[in-house]
């Protein structure tokens, strides 16, 4: 049986740890910290744990205060309040200013299902992707989760890190090397290439295996960094 952990503890566990290393971490959150697991951070270091309250612009507005100190913000929230009622000061104080504030959007996507779909994030990476110096980090399994959280946060500038509810297949081992805006090649084919951002990754690798059983070799890419997204593995692969 595949081994699978939620995205959303690998975060949270990888955010807790990154606060022991570097003090200039700071996490702000919107009274979803036992949802989003940012409540691991604030069990360690309250004194840089902001709970907000039910307020996603206050919240994404404060990090830029935060930001212009020096400090490195984690900011977080379900990715469809993020994008949506975070979206004015996202594009007006954090991406025009390019303010090195990391934006974290859990629940992306379908994954919170059992809350319906004014809990669902399907538009989320349409909207920041239109917006200027913003940089989108899309992960597939907790290995990734983990080796994300480390390179967003050593990444100077404004982020989208976006995370799932729920339990994702573990593709990666620890030696797995996560750069952000470099595609990964999972699989090689000279017939036809999937590409896959995000934890629908391991259902691209299963299409692969069944179009083996078909004769058909396909390539599947790994694109975790949406923008700017790695043009070279794309056009290798054309």
């Amino acid at each position: 049986m595949e081994k699978k952990i939620a995205i959303r503890d690998a975060y949270g566990e990888a955010l807790r740890d990154l606060g022991k290393k570097n003090d200039s971490i700071v996490v702000l959150e919107a009274d979803v910290g036992g949802s989003s697991k940012s409540i691991l951070f604030g069990k360690e270091f309250p004194e840089r744990y902001f709970n907000v309250g039910i307020s996603e612009f206050n919240m994404v507005s404060m990090s830029t205060g935060f930001a212009s100190q020096g400090m490195i913000p984690f900011v977080n929230t379900f990715a469809v309040f993020m994008t949506t009622r975070g979206i004015d000061p996202i594009q007006t104080l954090i991406a025009y200013d390019e303010m090195n504030v990391k934006l974290a959007g859990t629940y992306a996507g379908l994954s919170d299902s059992y809350d319906g779909a004014s809990h669902q994030a399907i538009t989320d990476i349409a909207f920041i992707r239109s917006i200027p110096n913003m940089t989108i980090v899309s992960v597939c399994d907790a290995v990734e989760t983990r080796k994300a959280v480390e390179a967003v946060a050593a990444y100077e500038g404004p982020v989208y890190l976006r995370l799932s509810r729920a339990p994702a297949p573990v593709i990666f081992d620890d030696s797995y090397d996560f750069q952000i805006g470099k595609g990964v090649t999972l699989r090689e084919g000279r017939d036809v290439t999937l590409v896959a951002t995000g934890t629908i990754l391991h259902k691209a690798l299963e299409a692969a295996e069944l179009l083996a059983q078909e004769g058909i070799e396909a390539e599947v890419l790994n694109i975790h960094t949406v923008k700017p997204i790695d043009e070279n593995i794309l056009v290798q692969a054309a």
